[in-house]
Parts: structure tokens; C-alpha cells; sequence
């Protein structure tokens, strides 16, 4: 398993280890021990969730808020996303700044976002089936986000604004600065 560093602090880039022949692969997607190794950070996960998606869905920007925080460990299973962290951590030097990468079922790369970002996603391929461990259960009452397209953090989906969708709740959230931040 190899960590790549982001460019907001805590985030960072996992390469598995894949091992291939003419039969297929096998990968070990997560292994506690060493990923906390790598992260330097002690994360002990309670949820996992899976999302299916068509091409253009835009999840997100969703966090939870308080004690309800959570940090996710996502990858992409089945097709090809472009995933987005948003920094919400009002004491951070990258606050209010965003990054985005590609997580696919061909580069099989893995992402773990600490608690006090917002996190999203959109499809790029005809369909992805999308997989996450968080460290917080979810709670209803402490979901938040942030809408996609504020002018203020100026994200690009990659795609255009005509082939998004969204949920209506996504499409109501509040903008960057109308947030509280964590």
C-alpha cells in the first residue's frame, strides 16, 4: 500500500497493492493496522456504504456536523468518478479550498478525508458503484452541505452544468459562507 500526500492537510491518496495475472487481481482494499500506520492517525471504522449512480449524478457536498463528524475512506468499485474534499475547518490554512481527483475501477486508488472537510462526487462513466467506510455513524440531524456549484469555491465538475443531476435536497443547500464551520 503506497500514501500519497493532498493538498489539504490530513487528506491523502491510497495506492493498493495489486497483484495481477492471467486469472485477474487481488487487491487488500483496507487493513487497518497498516493504514493507520500510514496515516499516522488512529481511525477505527463503524460504517460502510455503497452508492450506484448513472452518469452525470452529483452527490454531495455533504458533511456531518459536531460530534457527528465523520472521516470516510471512499473508492470506486465499478466505473470512473471525479471526487471532490472541500476544507471546512475554520482553523486550517487550507480552508475554504478544494481538490478534486479521479478515482476509478481501472487506477483502483482510494481516498481518506478526515473529519472537517465536505466531500462530493460526480459520475463521469455510464454508471459507478461507489464505496466508503466512515469512523462516525450517521445521524440525520447533523447532516449539512454545501451547494456544488458556489461561485466562492469555484469547483469544476469536469462536466458540463446541463448533463449534472442532482437531488433537489442538493440542489437547496447553503453556500460556503452561510455554513457553519467545523
Amino acid at each position: 500500500m503506497k500514501i500519497i500526500d493532498m493538498p489539504l492537510d490530513g487528506c491523502f491518496e491510497i495506492q493498493p497493492n495489486l497483484y495481477s495475472d492471467e486469472r485477474g487481481y487481488f487487491m487488500e482494499s483496507y487493513h487497518q493496522e497498516k493504514f493507520n500506520a500510514l496515516i499516522g492517525a488512529d481511525i477505527q471504522f463503524v460504517q460502510d456504504n455503497e452508492s450506484y449512480s448513472t452518469k452525470g449524478v452529483l452527490r454531495g457536498l455533504h458533511f456531518q456536523e459536531g460530534k457527528h463528524a465523520q472521516a470516510k475512506l471512499v473508492r470506486v468499485i465499478h466505473g470512473r468518478i471525479l471526487d471532490v474534499a472541500v476544507d471546512i475547518r475554520a482553523n486550517s490554512s487550507t480552508y475554504g479550498h478544494y481538490f478534486s481527483t479521479e478515482l476509478s475501477d481501472t487506477n483502483r486508488k482510494q481516498l481518506f478525508i478526515p473529519r472537517g472537510f465536505a466531500h462530493g462526487f460526480v459520475v463521469l462513466s455510464e454508471t459507478a458503484l461507489f464505496a466508503y467506510k466512515c469512523d462516525n455513524y450517521y445521524n440525520k440531524a447533523s447532516e449539512a452541505g454545501i451547494l456544488y456549484n458556489d461561485p466562492d469555491l469555484n469547483i469544476d465538475w469536469v462536466l458540463q452544468e446541463s448533463d449534472l443531476k442532482l437531488s433537489e435536497k442538493d440542489l437547496k443547500l447553503p453556500r460556503f459562507k452561510q455554513i457553519k464551520h467545523l
